[in-house]
């Protein structure tokens, strides 16, 4: 057989192999030397900051008798403890956004490799790599309006912030702070008050199905807003 005539070796698909998997070697150095150099900086809340993170808690109003009259707030927002919680809430919120929540340290790196697999094979079921410890980064200290860059800075220092809330907090306070913190909307900021607008009861009260669509909320509390899209939230 010539020369001319023998089959060519596939070079694209050899330099998309060989690329992916310097990607895969070389990406985890880069996202540490990117965090250790984040950490250095003097922008991230200290650890004051995290222990006692600025709050817009509602003032209550209460009779001789201890009863509710009113509120006067910023944010309709009163903390609750873990033990205030139903179990159905904790155990919905972690099987939905954080099914490894009991075994990581802030950063669930399985779902990020899963969520890089999802981009590379464009899988868009491959869901989010976001624990609850960094959605409670979030909540504790908002995002601004960001470019590309400094959206791609800010997850690293939420991944930052997300260790050590772990290092500061207990389990059961991570979520409990994650649940407090989180606006469903319609008033609705923290688990006590979604718990009165929307099911006229309490965090400790609140049944399987109650539960299961609050979390449902944390989606998108727009657009799974049972008063707002009642057909959304029930699917």
């Amino acid at each position: 057989m010539s020369k001319e005539n023998k089959p060519k070796k596939n070079n694209k698909a050899g330099w998309y192999v060989s690329t992916l998997f310097w990607l895969a070697v070389i990406a985890p150095f880069l996202a540490i030397a990117t965090m250790l150099f984040i950490a250095s900086k003097k922008d991230l809340p200290s650890l004051e900051e995290l222990e006692n993170p600025q709050s817009n808690l509602a003032t209550q109003v209460l009779s001789s008798d201890g009863e509710v009259l009113g509120k006067y707030y910023r944010e309709n927002r009163t903390n609750v403890e873990y033990e205030d919680l139903s179990p159905w809430l904790v155990k919905a919120l972690i099987a939905t956004e954080d099914e490894r929540f009991y075994e990581h340290s802030g950063i669930d790196f399985k779902a990020l490799v899963r969520v890089a697999k999802g981009v590379v094979t464009q899988n868009e079921s491959s869901g989010g790599g976001s624990t609850i410890t960094q959605q409670l980064g979030k909540n504790l200290f908002p995002r601004e309006k960001l470019t590309t860059w400094g959206l791609i800075k800010r997850k690293f220092e939420e991944w930052i912030i997300a260790t050590r809330l772990e290092k500061q907090f207990t389990k059961e306070e991570i979520i409990t702070m994650y649940l407090n913190t989180f606006d469903w909307i319609k008033s609705a900021v923290g688990i006590k008050s979604a718990s009165e607008i929307y099911f006229s009861t309490t965090p400790d009260s609140l049944s399987i199905e109650q539960a299961a669509m609050l979390v449902g909320m944390a989606k998108n509390p727009s657009l799974y807003n049972p008063i707002n899209f009642p057909e959304n939230a029930i699917k």
